[in-house]
């Protein structure tokens, strides 16, 4: 009886020590996914042709944008700076389209949208809804391209990782030691907090969709 009480209290608490964990994984998520503003370019489809128009298009807005977003201070100003230019942004992707001889239609917003676990460089982002300036060519039914605009990632070398020293700045100032710690890759806990995260995300649209049923 006394072995049975010992196992007992010992599953009691790590069940309570797993929810309070879960708890403060799923906070931090919803905290620092407010700090961020990602791009997020969708090809037409996933032809050859239209995944390196999505590229072409990535780079002229990044062109455009990144002597404007550099400066930024803030997550406001961001946000104020991509809205303001929502149309020049639009324009620029149409452009380029053009230039290579298709007539897809662009859509640009800023707004919230769902990802995926996504990894950029030695860094990774949970599964769920952060705020993006979305641009759609076409159909939208390719793979898509993506980087974080605030802090200031997209303007760095994509192709050779996260290496500039005031990038790594800009992102602890945003962040909270545990935050900025939390989505490095070289975290040993990463991949069981992303997966926790990503289980609550569905729970949690699971009970969103129920509410609505009920209504």
């Amino acid at each position: 009886m006394r072995k049975i009480l010992i196992v007992f209290f010992i599953s009691l608490f790590c069940f309570m020590s797993t929810i309070s964990y879960l708890d403060d994984v799923y906070a931090n998520r919803d905290n620092y996914k407010e700090k961020l503003i990602r791009f997020h370019v969708i090809a037409n489809s996933d032809s050859q042709n239209d995944q390196a128009l999505k590229l072409k298009v990535r780079d002229k807005i990044i062109e455009f944008l990144s002597p404007k977003l550099e400066k930024s201070k803030s997550i406001e100003e961001t946000k104020s700076i991509i809205t303001k230019n929502i149309k020049n942004i639009q324009k620029i992707a149409l452009d380029e389209i053009k230039e290579n001889d298709k007539e897809y239609t662009v859509t640009a917003n800023l707004g919230y949208s769902n990802f995926p676990t996504k990894k950029y460089s030695n860094i990774v982002l949970p599964a769920g809804e952060y705020r993006a300036l979305k641009v759609v060519i076409g159909e939208g039914k390719g793979k898509n391209w993506w980087c974080v605009m605030f802090p200031p990632l997209c303007f760095i070398d994509i192709n050779h990782g996260i290496t500039d020293d005031k990038t790594k700045k800009n992102l602890k100032k945003v962040l909270t030691k545990e935050e900025y710690k939390m989505i490095l890759v070289d975290n040993k806990d990463v991949k069981l907090k992303f997966k926790i995260v990503e289980i609550l995300e569905k729970i949690k649209n699971k009970n969103i969709k129920l509410d609505l049923v009920k209504r």
